[in-house]
């Protein structure tokens, strides 16, 4: 590693065993312009490839090791990210290796990572509300391998349930296989509902039995650190990463 973390970017405040690292990007930091101003970190989003590059090799440069990019297509596989590569479709990584660093791309979308409490294993899953409703958590939890009453977790930045207003699919998605998830959504006139995210994600990690949960509380879409696709259309995305260094 020969950069240091723009100081803009977070480091997740949680109880994770000393050897586990973790870190999210936000929008500042890189070379991007426009809409994707300027640490966007997406390939797949129509910015100039180069500048993505540049992008990913100046987060490289606070890194053990280049991410385990993947092709997030919103659904429950889980992959070793020593094994991962860009065109390799997941929504979760895991890892026991030192230094190999797990990664998810978000913009609007909840980043969920977990780590066992000895520090040995960490995970990430990327958990918009097709993934959470199909069960990427819990797939991301059995794919660690122990028990999940010993893993903690952190959520960071999604979209917040003053902005993330979804019609009827979205609820019956969550609500059809659990009526608690009835709680995260409130009912508009327009016939819509305001979502929960944060929530559903607690929801799903306490069913999946990882009862310590730390983070939340973000909002992309009302807080212009953070690329936001509900917020401003086609935009770029940020990276959330957790790894493990030597012990």
């Amino acid at each position: 590693m020969s950069g240091a973390p723009h100081p803009d970017w977070i480091t997740p405040d949680w109880p994770a065993a000393k050897r586990v690292r973790a870190l999210i990007t936000t929008r500042a930091g890189g070379v991007s312009s426009g809409k994707f101003a300027s640490l966007n970190l997406g390939a797949q989003v129509g910015d100039d490839p180069q500048r993505v590059e540049r992008n990913r090799a100046i987060l490289k440069a606070c890194l053990p090791a280049e991410p385990a990019w993947m092709k997030q297509v919103h659904g429950t596989i889980v992959v070793d990210a020593a094994k991962a590569t860009r065109d390799t479709e997941a929504d979760g990584a895991v890892t026991r290796v030192a230094r190999s660093v797990c990664a998810v791309l978000t913009a609007d979308c909840l980043p969920v990572l977990l780590s066992d409490r000895a520090g040995k294993t960490v995970g990430i899953a990327h958990a918009g509300w097709r993934g959470l409703a199909a069960g990427i958590i819990e797939s991301v939890v059995r794919a660690m391998d122990g028990s999940p009453q010993d893993l903690i977790a952190y959520i960071g930045p999604g979209i917040g349930p003053r902005n993330y207003e979804v019609g009827e699919n979205v609820r019956e998605a969550f609500v059809g296989k659990d009526p608690d998830a009835a709680t995260a959504f409130v009912s508009r006139q327009n016939g819509k509902y305001l979502a929960d995210l944060y929530a559903l994600a607690r929801q799903r990690l306490e069913a999946a039995g990882v009862a310590e949960v730390h983070g939340g509380g973000f909002c992309t879409a009302g807080d212009e650190r953070f690329f936001s696709f509900r917020r401003d259309g086609n935009t770029g995305r940020m990276a959330s990463l957790i790894w493990l260094e030597e012990s």
